[in-house]
């Protein structure tokens, strides 16, 4: 799944941006023999904010590079998964487009990514990435793909009901034996306050039994991708919890099949006091379900294990000349991954738009680049940063896996795992996991 907040750095409205009309190369040759480009997840019109921002930073590059006509192209989202697989099929992607990190190898296996190895060396912001997102678009030794933002799950919580119900708002739960805990205490509160919220629809109640297996050890398939890993005490052990939770300390609330627009409307109104996401969902209970910056805290994953990391970046169409590769990477270089500056990263300008600018991730770079990114961003921060250093500390500890292969699919399987152990007090935890391990068997078999 994609994190629910596409922006992170400016506004909490997404970028977006996958064109729906014809796309792929217009040739390398524009008018007065510059390398033309076409890319994707250019802001709509909708977002007037981003949009500008967004053509500002691409008129800027093509005046530092004369030789150089940038073509986007825009849409919303970024990514559609209904045209993604027959616009690849079709030839018609753009010579620069998105995807999410859970389409790299995808993309790469079905032969439309260009090999980007001889010419990555002139990306001069490349090493500065993180490796385990680098990582995500190399196959086999070769770089298809750079990576522009990265997400890790954690828990958000509510300070004010914290504090409400005797806890330490400075000491959120590290295990899930405290944030059980923790919960009953909330909901005592009464007055229709949940303790704990989980989604359990729509494949995101799969997404999440993913990130709470992960943070306990476990996996959802082998190493090799060919067998199911879920039937194990570990994934025992996230439904029992859950399933605990919701029917013997009743913390969780009568309303079940949640997704995340329901649990973040519950967050928002001051009726829940934790759940798992992404930080980039502060600044949307924030400007959409009304909460406020300094009540929203975020803490690592419990359990102490792994927390679960997505993202997004671009790839090239196999189609594109040498020149048009070249010519997108220096795209890629001004627009993104330029610390404290470009489309994603000028928080000053942020600042004066009146976006969140301080919110721990997304943690895109290491080193001298990634203190220049955090320097600037201290420098610029309108939003309560103490309250996420508990996140930053903690992630430091934690493994980062990224979602599994066939993501969607197998989400769609243990949806129906994670539902019944929440709409059904005698749900069989052992049998619902044996059932959900042949299935994905099954899927893994054909892939």
């Amino acid at each position: 799944m994609r994190s629910t907040g596409i922006r992170r750095t400016l506004l909490a409205l997404g970028v977006g941006a996958l064109a729906l009309t014809a796309c792929g190369s217009d040739g390398d040759d524009a008018a007065g023999g510059k390398t033309r480009i076409t890319v994707n997840c250019m802001p709509p019109k909708s977002a007037k904010v981003d949009r500008q921002f967004f053509e500002e930073e691409t008129a800027a590059f093509e005046k530092k590079n004369p030789d150089i006509d940038v073509v986007p192209h825009d849409a919303f989202p970024c990514q559609d998964p209904k045209t993604f697989d027959a616009k690849l099929a079709g030839g018609q992607m753009e010579d620069v487009f998105y995807t999410y990190f859970t389409d790299a190898r995808h993309v790469v296996d079905i032969g439309q990514a260009a090999d980007l190895t001889p010419y990555v060396e002139e990306l001069k912001s490349y090493d500065t990435v993180q490796r385990q997102f680098r990582d995500i678009y190399t196959v086999d030794g070769k770089i298809y793909g750079i990576p522009r933002t990265g997400y890790s799950m954690g828990l958000i919580y509510n300070r004010e009901l914290f504090e409400k119900a005797g806890l330490d708002p400075d000491a959120p739960p590290a295990t899930w034996d405290e944030v059980r805990t923790a919960a009953r205490r909330i909901a005592a509160l009464g007055d229709g306050v949940v303790g704990y919220a989980d989604y359990s629809a729509q494949n995101q109640g799969g997404w999440h039994f993913t990130a709470e297996l992960y943070s306990r050890g476990g996996d959802v398939v082998s190493a090799d991708g060919k067998k199911a890993t879920v039937d194990t005490p570990e994934g025992r052990a996230v439904l029992r919890t859950l399933h605990d939770m919701r029917w013997k300390d009743e913390s969780m609330g009568s309303k079940q099949l949640l997704v995340i627009n329901d649990v973040q409307q519950m967050m928002g109104s001051g009726k829940l006091g934790m759940y798992l996401a992404a930080p980039d969902n502060i600044p949307i209970l924030v400007k959409e379900k009304g909460a406020e910056y300094e009540n929203i805290a975020i803490a690592p994953m419990p359990g102490g294990k792994a927390t679960l990391v997505g993202g997004d970046g671009y790839m090239f169409s196999k189609k594109a000349t040498p020149e048009q590769i070249r010519a997108g990477l220096k795209w890629l270089d001004h627009m993104f991954l330029t610390p404290g500056d470009g489309f994603l990263g000028d928080y000053a300008r942020a600042k004066k738009q009146d976006a969140p600018v301080g919110l721990p991730e997304p943690r895109l770079f290491t080193g001298a680049a990634d203190a220049r990114d955090q320097q600037v961003k201290k420098a610029n921060a309108n939003v309560p940063v103490e309250n996420y250093q508990a996140f930053l500390d903690g992630n430091q500890k934690l493994e980062m896996k990224i979602e599994p292969p066939h993501a969607q699919q197998l989400y769609s399987v243990l949806d129906g795992v994670v539902s019944a152990v929440l709409t059904k007090e005698d749900a069989d935890v052992d049998q619902l996991l044996k059932d959900a391990s042949g299935k994905i068997d099954g899927i893994l078999s054909r892939s």
